[in-house]
């Protein structure tokens, strides 16, 4: 558990701290370009889901965190053996859920402030997004990578 912690928490951590400098120093729908025609940092509020959608759903997305940290928290505390893989994946997505879900309560909405323009036609640029966002997107990949490994090599 306490490897979980050693992960999940330096991640929430930094997930609040770098929406906190998006708040304080980007306004509203403003771009600071960073690279230019690449990556900028913007202040975008998300009342949705993943790319914005089902907007205005808050309160509908708030059950849904506190279900899912529920479930991960339940996933940690059952653990019988240690497993790399899976322990890495729950820590992330503890990360993500805490850090989208903190928002949610604080200000009724998910602060969105990574926007890369990766020039691919239907998403151009890309729908911006967070750390916590991050770190779940990153889990389910292991979570993939996982279930697969394990039907590859049962046992």
């Amino acid at each position: 558990m306490k490897f979980i912690l050693f992960l999940s928490l330096p991640l929430y951590a930094l997930d609040q701290w770098t929406k906190q400098l998006v708040l304080r120093f980007i306004s509203p729908y403003d771009a600071r370009i960073v690279v230019p025609d690449f990556f900028s940092l913007v202040n975008i509020t998300n009342t949705g889901a993943a790319f914005g959608s089902f907007r205005g759903n808050n309160t509908f997305f708030i059950v849904i965190s506190i279900i899912a940290l529920l479930i991960v928290v339940s996933l940690l505390a059952r653990r019988q053996q240690p497993d790399i893989l899976r322990d890495v994946s729950l820590a992330l997505l503890l990360a993500g859920i805490l850090g989208n879900l903190t928002d949610r309560l604080l200000y009724g909405h998910v602060i969105d402030f990574l926007l890369f323009n990766l020039h691919i036609r239907y998403a151009d640029p890309w729908p911006a997004f967070n750390v916590a966002d991050s770190c779940i997107t990153i889990a389910v990949v292991l979570f993939i990578f996982h279930s697969l490994w394990k039907q590859k090599n049962p046992g």
